[in-house]
């Protein structure tokens, strides 16, 4: 009886590495997998960074479109996320660039979606005016400095794998975020630590 139930068990989902291998080989339903686990999360930080929708979809996909072609090159297949996440990051600091041209060129049309704008439903109006401060703040930010304060305060990641997303050493992207936090100390009434972050949904 007990080894009926066994085989009746659902298997456990597979993990990232064995997804790398499936899909490596050839199976398409690996891709799909790889796919639906990682790209909320992706959108998500995508959408922290970037603030323009179109932006954000066509960062995403790119991103996973550049994956499945490169996961040859991937050396830990069980670090499929943080390889993913840097990935995008990537991507993101040529966002930011080309929009610097485009707004000298008067050609940049985007309508942002900011902080306070992607605070889920039921966000209090106080809190949401407090993002939108924080928001102007990180606006003053440099490029590197939004992504690694981003990465920490907001996504809460280890700086281990800030630096790594960021392509930076860990000393970099410590004074990077300190700078950041520093930055919106002088602009942010009880400055964040992570002033916000209950404002949106936790990290998948």
């Amino acid at each position: 009886m007990a080894a009926s139930l066994r085989r009746l068990a659902p298997a456990a989902p597979p993990d990232d590495a064995e997804l790398v291998g499936r899909a490596r080989a050839g199976e398409r339903w690996a891709e799909e997998m790889i796919y639906r686990r990682h790209v909320g999360r992706l959108t998500r930080i995508a959408a922290r960074l970037l603030r323009h929708g179109a932006d954000v979809e066509d960062v995403v996909q790119e991103t996973f479109l550049a994956a499945y072609a490169d996961l040859g090159a991937l050396r830990e297949p069980s670090r499929l996320g943080p390889w993913l996440a840097r990935s995008m990051v990537n991507r993101c600091h040529k966002r930011f660039r080309r929009r610097k041209v485009r707004r000298l060129l008067g050609l940049e049309t985007g309508r942002d979606e900011p902080l306070d704008v992607q605070a889920r439903a039921g966000t209090s109006p106080e809190l949401r005016a407090e993002l939108a401060l924080l928001d102007r703040a990180l606006d003053r930010l440099g490029d590197a400095e939004r992504i690694c304060w981003v990465l920490r305060v907001l996504e809460g990641h280890a700086l281990a794998d800030v630096a790594a997303m960021a392509g930076c050493s860990l000393a970099t992207a410590k004074r990077r975020v300190a700078r950041a936090q520093a930055h919106l100390a002088r602009h942010v009434d009880g400055a964040p630590g992570p002033s916000g972050k209950e404002a949106f949904d936790a990290p998948a």
